[in-house]
């Protein structure tokens, strides 16, 4: 008789290092103006589930509280962080296929 393992163990999901450069979906300060939009910072610290970047500028809470460190705390599959240059990337990908 064969016996076969189904499992395989945990693969390991930590995508994102200290300092490595994302862009993240946040309220900030653009031209003197509050918007909504992709902003770039630098991990600064990675923990089990989570990870913290900061920014050069000012950022803000949903409810318009300024974010007097300048970092935000988001969990590792937050739609919200992307790897800077992930736009770029897309591009190059589909380029390729045409």
């Amino acid at each position: 008789m064969v016996t076969r393992n189904f499992m395989r163990p945990p693969e390991e999901n930590e995508e994102y290092q200290v300092g490595d450069k994302v862009e993240v979906n946040c309220d900030h300060e653009k031209n003197g103006q509050r918007v909504r939009g992709w902003l770039r910072g630098t991990v600064v610290q990675v923990e089990n589930k989570m990870l913290a970047v900061q920014f050069k500028q000012n950022i803000y809470l949903t409810d318009g509280w300024m974010v007097p460190d300048q970092v935000l705390w988001f969990p590792f599959q937050s739609q919200h962080v992307r790897p800077v240059g992930s736009r770029n990337k897309e591009a190059v990908d589909r380029s390729a296929l045409l």
